[in-house]
């Protein structure tokens, strides 16, 4: 039997694709085809935008507090979906089933936060700005809004935006990643019941052509993408070629900073989960675990404890539930981390964790995996210390004092996140003052902002003025119209 071919969900109706171009989306664990997605046709992103755009005039009318309300049904049915929606998470991307359950968790937090929109989208005034005027401002939708979704968190990651664009009044396209799209077709079936009217949201698929499709229309008023640097300031260069506006989050190169009085037991659990989480594949991953201090007796007890640890990780199944890292998202993705591994043999870092040797649980397929992988002996200029690996591999290096830290991490061109790990008030402090970086961690491993909260980012790792989540998601999605007024 031939597997399912993705539709498009177009002004509330799901329509098969006219291109004869279809992409594989394979079961990462087991190497097995699980459906076909259409690279859609630029008539197809047409048709998109352009129920969207019809939409807008009556959703952009509709009071906040009803657009809220389509909000709170479609939270109940995620919430009545929760285990099915995360499963099929696993199943096209591989992460274990339990962070699974932690994107569709977040991804519910980011809609709950939504609903709140009659009192997110208030504005402001102030009476007798001179005798007899008043001035107030308002904040008001723009129209049609656009998202380019990344693989690594294909569930979570559009609702970063979604929500919050449809309840201050604009329609919205999401633009799946085409290596594991069947997160978002599960979730637009759920926007369909939850009765939100046609063309407000709105599903195409495809890959680079669609995407450039979507930064050039005219009809479109801004854009939000998370993926990669170099992708990224593509995306900032169009959207100011166009007059869009722009929010795009990047890649990151995250150093967590250890010092000597930390309780490495607390500690080590917490590091474990942000190198390896995700199998390494996240913006917030640790990269480069920076040990302060010349105490060498505590430098090897770190290096000891993290090896250890980290060479018990369970690899396989996702879907197992004693399974604590899955497979990498693709063969290419392995080839990928491999090369890295390679690269920082030759540059003479030190293997502690060869990774390539595989202990898996269970009968799975080799195809896609990898152990977790640690380097000794890491310095920043290295390749593998200075670009994103995005795999299971951690480097540990060593500095004199915090003053080289954060040196180290400020001679790299990302600032996405860091951590320092200490039971020092006055250096935590100090940490949080003096680094360049969006999303700082005191002894956590993933810096990861609730909903209600920006999602940050600085250098190399964000471009735009606004960013995802939280107030700065509101005044991304709406503009300030101010009134002056005054009555004979």
């Amino acid at each position: 039997m031939d597997a399912e071919r993705l539709k498009n969900f177009i002004n509330g109706e799901w329509v098969d694709s006219g291109s004869t171009e279809y992409g594989e989306v394979r079961n990462p664990t087991w190497d097995r085809l699980l459906c076909y997605v259409p690279m859609s046709t630029k008539e197809e992103v047409d048709c998109a935008v352009q129920a969207a755009k019809d939409a807008f005039p009556e959703w952009r009318n509709t009071p906040p507090v009803t657009r809220a309300r389509c909000l709170h049904r479609f939270r109940e049915l995620l919430e009545e979906n929760f285990d099915e929606l995360s499963r099929v998470q696993t199943t096209e991307h591989g992460k274990t089933i339990d962070e699974s359950r932690g994107e569709t968790r977040r991804g519910i937090e980011m809609v709950e936060v939504a609903t709140g929109i009659p009192s997110l989208m208030q504005g402001y005034n102030l009476e007798d700005i001179a005798t007899g005027i008043d001035e107030y401002c308002i904040y008001q939708p723009l129209g049609v809004f656009g998202h380019i979704a990344p693989f690594n968190f294909p569930f979570m990651v559009p609702l970063w935006y979604l929500p919050f664009a449809i309840t201050t009044g604009n329609t919205f396209i999401v633009k799946p990643s085409p290596r594991d799209p069947m997160s978002q077709v599960e979730l637009f079936k759920l926007f369909d019941d939850a009765g939100i009217p046609p063309g407000v949201v709105n599903l195409v698929h495809g890959a680079a052509d669609v995407a450039n499709h979507l930064l050039e229309h005219p009809d479109i008023k801004g854009m939000t993408f998370v993926g990669s640097t170099a992708v990224g300031k593509i995306i900032y260069r169009k959207c100011g070629e166009t007059g869009k506006r722009v929010i795009a989050q990047c890649g990151a190169k995250n150093y967590l900073v250890i010092l000597p009085d930390v309780d490495l037991d607390s500690a080590v659990p917490s590091l474990m989960t942000s190198f390896f989480g995700n199998t390494g594949q996240r913006c917030l991953s640790g990269a480069n675990a920076v040990v302060v201090g010349e105490d060498d007796a505590f430098f090897k007890r770190f290096v000891d404890t993290f090896v250890e640890v980290a060479s018990k990780i369970r690899v396989g199944d996702g879907l197992d539930e004693s399974v604590q890292m899955g497979p990498l998202q693709t063969v290419e993705s392995k080839k990928r981390v491999i090369g890295f591994i390679e690269k920082g043999i030759e540059e003479g870092a030190k293997l502690l964790l060869d990774g390539r040797k595989l202990n898996l649980v269970g009968d799975v397929p080799e195809t896609c995996f990898l152990n977790p992988t640690v380097f000794g002996n890491v310095i920043p200029s290295m390749t593998i210390g200075r670009e994103e690996i995005f795999g299971p591999v951690a480097n540990i290096m060593r500095a004199k004092d915090l003053d080289e830290a954060i040196e180290m991490i400020h001679s790299n061109p990302y600032g996405n996140a860091v951590s320092i790990y200490t039971s020092s008030g006055k250096m935590a402090r100090r940490f949080q003052h003096d680094v360049m970086c969006g999303n700082i961690g005191i002894n956590i491993g993933i810096v990861a902002p609730m909903a209600f909260f920006p999602f940050s980012g600085m250098k190399d790792s964000f471009f735009g003025t606004l960013h995802g989540q939280g107030r700065d998601a509101i005044r991304f999605f709406t503009e300030s119209k101010v009134v002056i007024q005054r009555w004979f």
